[in-house]
């Protein structure tokens, strides 16, 4: 027990020693019948505990505390604190999280946690803002550091982008905008509250905030699959956790460790480190034009990679604001003797494209743009790596709704000159843009392209060369990861 702006022995001396001369001065065994003298007792007892507060009081000169406040219990065992941690989301205790406490008291990921309390410093009142709003517990803001380390540029082996980790076409969904000059993915803000969406319809849908951290990880479908083979009808996550994928089942544990370490990170000797981004107060404006990054860094006099660790989503440090889609800018806090040269950064005349849109094909500044003609048995990925742009910009600028590309088909690619690689035989390695999977029984296409978030039915059906939704067991299926 911890006590708070007063000295524990100084509260218990006075306890004892006003219960002591209580008991002298009115034996217990003289009050049996005496009304008279019970109400004294009651009126002495009462006067006594007023002196205990005055004495409390007087300590504690700073401020009027409550016994809540001046008392803080802190439980001595992982199951005791993790109890008294617990807020909405359950923080069971078990042999599987404890080996997760285990690796992360260890000092290597001592350091590692010190510096993604650095970093919450930053995201985390991002975080609470939007989850407060939106509905969501509190603390599932920790989920964002077993996703990506709190690096807005995480990029995971199959695709998915940001502090939230969105697979392309699941941020499609949640209306995270992805073209030639952004990626909200690596929004914090936007991402947020996709995030916060996405977790709001699992919760709704399964009941069980575990279960839908856990359908954020491996799907809603392999949950729904894994709730149908555990035969019960309203489970937990632990209930049907032995039928969830392998990386699902150290994902929650994962998550209820990292809540607990930082919740108790002073009992583990983890002190928070000086983030980058500790830059004070931040300002948020709304941009109507084509603006640089460094227009703005000048007009402020200040460094732009802070404008651009602020706005980690702009792909070219520029903003494409336009008076019909304003965009987010944040800012470092804008002293008032830099007001004129914002505005007149923020307003001058600019020559940009004409289109700013990239699902329309605008052209950047200094780009130039190829036609490719798609051959058999090629993927976007493999374009992709082959020009050196993203999967994500080959559908913004050729209208690509899914994955699917068909031989012959022409593709606009715009890439920046000088930097365009056009030769099959370059040196940078091509690495495959799709996974196998081995079909299971009880697997279906449908199923398999939920698992994989990324795939869609027709994708599968058309990289593997399969003509209708037929799978067999021990079948290995190419899935598309970009």
């Amino acid at each position: 027990m911890k006590l708070k702006g007063i000295s524990a022995v100084a509260v218990s001396s006075v306890l004892c020693a006003h219960l002591a001369f209580s008991k002298t001065t009115f034996p217990l065994d003289s009050l049996s019948a005496d009304t008279s003298a019970k109400n004294s007792t009651a009126n002495y007892i009462s006067t006594q505990l007023d002196l205990i507060a005055d004495h409390i009081n007087f300590v504690d000169l700073d401020e009027q505390r409550d016994m809540s406040e001046i008392f803080e219990f802190v439980p001595a065992t992982v199951e005791g604190r993790l109890a008294y941690l617990q807020k909405i989301v359950p923080l069971t205790y078990n042999a599987q999280v404890q080996s997760y406490i285990d690796v992360y008291s260890t000092d290597r990921y001592k350091r590692y946690l010190s510096n993604m309390m650095g970093l919450g410093k930053y995201y985390f009142p991002i975080y609470e803002r939007v989850f407060e709003e939106m509905g969501v517990p509190d603390e599932i803001k920790y989920l964002s550091i077993v996703e990506s380390a709190l690096n807005p540029h995480a990029i995971s082996r199959v695709g998915a982008t940001g502090l939230w980790q969105f697979m392309f076409t699941t941020a499609r969904m949640y209306n995270l905008t992805m073209d030639n000059y952004i990626d909200e993915r690596k929004d914090p803000i936007a991402a947020s509250y996709a995030a916060a969406a996405y977790l709001l319809d699992a919760y709704n849908e399964f009941g069980d905030w575990l279960l839908a951290i856990a359908s954020y990880n491996c799907g809603k479908g392999n949950v729904l699959r894994a709730i149908q083979r555990s035969g019960l009808s309203e489970p937990d996550y632990w209930a049907i956790s032995p039928y969830l994928p392998g990386e699902t089942r150290n994902y929650v544990p994962a998550f209820i460790a990292m809540t607990y370490m930082l919740g108790y990170h002073e009992e583990h000797g983890i002190v928070p480190m000086m983030s980058e981004n500790a830059i004070g107060t931040t300002e948020t404006v709304w941009v109507q034009k084509f603006v640089p990054f460094s227009g703005v860094a000048q007009a402020l006099n200040v460094d732009e990679g802070i404008i651009k660790s602020l706005n980690p989503a702009y792909k070219r440090a520029v903003v494409n604001g336009s008076p019909e889609s304003p965009k987010r800018l944040i800012l470092p806090q804008v002293p008032p003797e830099a007001y004129s040269a914002l505005y007149a950064a923020l307003n001058s005349t600019v020559e940009s494209p004409k289109v700013l849109n990239a699902s329309q094909g605008a052209n950047v500044p200094g780009d130039q743009v190829i036609t490719h003609r798609v051959r058999k048995g090629e993927t976007l990925g493999g374009i992709a790596q082959r020009y050196r742009v993203t999967v994500q910009d080959l559908r913004a600028w050729n209208d690509i709704k899914r994955n699917v590309i068909v031989p012959g088909q022409r593709l606009r690619v715009h890439s920046e000159k000088g930097k365009s690689s056009t030769d099959k035989y370059s040196k940078q390695a091509s690495s495959p843009s799709y996974i196998t999977y081995r079909v299971k029984k009880g697997d279906t296409l449908s199923g398999i392209a939920k698992q994989h978030r990324t795939a869609s039915v027709s994708e599968i059906k058309a990289l593997n060369g399969l003509k209708g939704n037929q799978i067999k067991p021990g079948m290995t299926l190419k899935i598309n990861v970009n």
